[in-house]
């Protein structure tokens, strides 16, 4: 699927971060970033395992603690929320982990009523039926709606993390290193729907990777973080057009057209 942009609304930021800082004892993982996420937008952070990536979206749900700096979600400071605020701004945060996160003991079914019942009351058993065929439509797999997860490959387990995570029509994406484990073929295919579900959506994403064919097929803005710093944020040609022997090195080492 080519990528299409021009759905993007320049003029509504849905995330705003600034002058963000955070530590683990004497190792600084992020060392005074600012970003914006507008909304309809799909944002790459982009960079090497263990530069700070997974925890710039744990700091944005609220799940960590900035040492300090302002982080914004739709309109609401993070880290001043009380935890009933926050539980109710989580709900518009769609949250992929990297290893899908379904429940073995559930069908596919019940992994995707869980998030539904558990959060939006008096629903009749059609509106449930209804919205979970809705979204295993969207990600091509409602014929698996009664198998466990067991019974999937590593790829289809994604796009049901995925369907889960849609089910309550989240306003933001979270991806968590979305293609991390798949193969080539299949990563293409979760590239795809990450494109599928901002189109069809409308949802402003950030999708967090060290995997460049992920960043190129789905960003339409990539931030590259080294050393705690996002050191340049533009498009895939724009990021890589660049004399840092550190951006071109992982370039080289990673991507291959």
């Amino acid at each position: 699927m080519k990528k299409v942009t021009g759905t993007i609304d320049y003029h509504k930021k849905v995330i705003t971060i600034r002058n963000l800082y955070k530590s683990f004892g004497e190792l600084v993982v992020l060392a005074g970033i600012d970003i914006d996420l507008y909304k309809g937008e799909n944002l790459v952070v982009l960079g090497r395992s263990g530069t700070g990536k997974s925890v710039l979206i744990k700091i944005i749900s609220g799940l960590l603690k900035p040492d300090r700096g302002d982080v914004f979600v739709l309109d609401k400071q993070v880290d001043r929320l009380q935890e009933k605020e926050l539980r109710e701004l989580r709900l518009k945060l769609g949250f992929l982990f990297q290893h899908s996160a379904l429940y073995d003991s559930m069908s596919v079914r019940e992994n995707l009523e869980f998030p539904l019942t558990r959060n939006v009351k008096n629903l009749t058993t059609a509106q449930i039926n209804e919205a979970v065929e809705e979204v295993l439509d969207a990600v091509g797999l409602l014929d698996k709606i009664n198998q466990m997860p067991a019974e999937l490959s590593g790829g289809q387990r994604k796009r049901i993390g995925i369907a889960r995570t849609l089910i309550l029509k989240p306003d933001i994406m979270l991806y968590d290193e979305p293609t991390s484990g798949l193969d080539p073929i299949t990563s293409i295919e979760i590239n795809d729907l990450i494109n599928e579900v901002q189109a069809k959506y409308r949802t402003s994403s950030i999708i967090i990777t060290h995997d460049l064919t992920c960043a190129k097929a789905t960003g339409d803005r990539i931030a590259m973080l080294l050393d705690g710093q996002f050191r340049k944020i533009g498009t895939f040609d724009e990021v890589f057009d660049t004399q840092d022997e550190r951006i071109k090195a992982f370039y080289d080492y990673n991507f291959t057209e």
